[in-house]
């Protein structure tokens, strides 16, 4: 299992100076030369995301808010803020900032959550680069006591994660993970494989 520890910021995270992590881990189909790296940070109020493509062909069909960014070029953050608890949040974005938001158990079990206004919530800054194309966003700690009341971001809480990079009708479909997914079939809704995310 791996781990990463995530840094804490006040203002504005510097992301020159946050630790960037590889999703390295191809699985289920011949590797693609594609490349992600995903950075977090935090402040009491916040927990901020920055994801990485290396991504020649980048698809982006999906312009509609809860649709099924999967298909796209995409980049997902699967976190839990409760190691004990089976529940977790599944965050998936396009390079048309498009984002998929769920809640889920286990896969049958899952919860579309769709804001009010999701940029407003997350304020996505998107960015095509010469190479592929990123993304940042943040989290607010009030969404995620909607689901986890009792949760704080503090120095030393612990938090299960993976990230994601997959494009299922793109030009070179893919499934890449940071944390390996042994699954005989493709399927990111398992959190029995996800690392350890430790607030600094």
């Amino acid at each position: 299992m791996k781990q990463y520890t995530v840094a804490r910021v006040s203002g504005a995270p510097d992301w020159a100076q946050i630790e960037a992590v590889s999703v390295d881990e191809h699985l289920w189909l011949a590797p693609a030369p594609i490349a992600m790296t995903a950075q977090l940070c935090y402040d009491e109020a916040r927990l901020y995301v920055r994801l990485c493509a290396r991504e020649a062909n980048i698809r982006a069909e999906h312009d509609a808010p809860m649709s099924m960014v999967c298909e796209d070029s995409c980049m997902e953050f699967f976190f839990t803020p409760d190691p004990n608890n089976l529940r977790y949040f599944n965050f998936e974005i396009n390079p048309n900032g498009r984002t998929y938001i769920g809640l889920c158990r286990s896969n049958p079990d899952h919860v579309r959550l769709a804001p009010l206004d999701e940029d407003v919530l997350l304020q996505k800054r998107m960015q095509r680069t010469p190479d592929g194309w990123q993304a940042c966003y943040r989290i607010p700690l009030d969404f995620i006591r909607l689901f986890f009341p009792d949760f704080s971001l503090r120095s030393g809480a612990v938090l299960r994660g993976n990230f994601y990079k997959c494009g299922d009708l793109t030009v070179q479909p893919h499934y890449i993970a940071w944390n390996r997914v042994d699954s005989p079939r493709p399927d990111f809704h398992l959190p029995e494989y996800f690392g350890l995310l430790t607030l600094a």
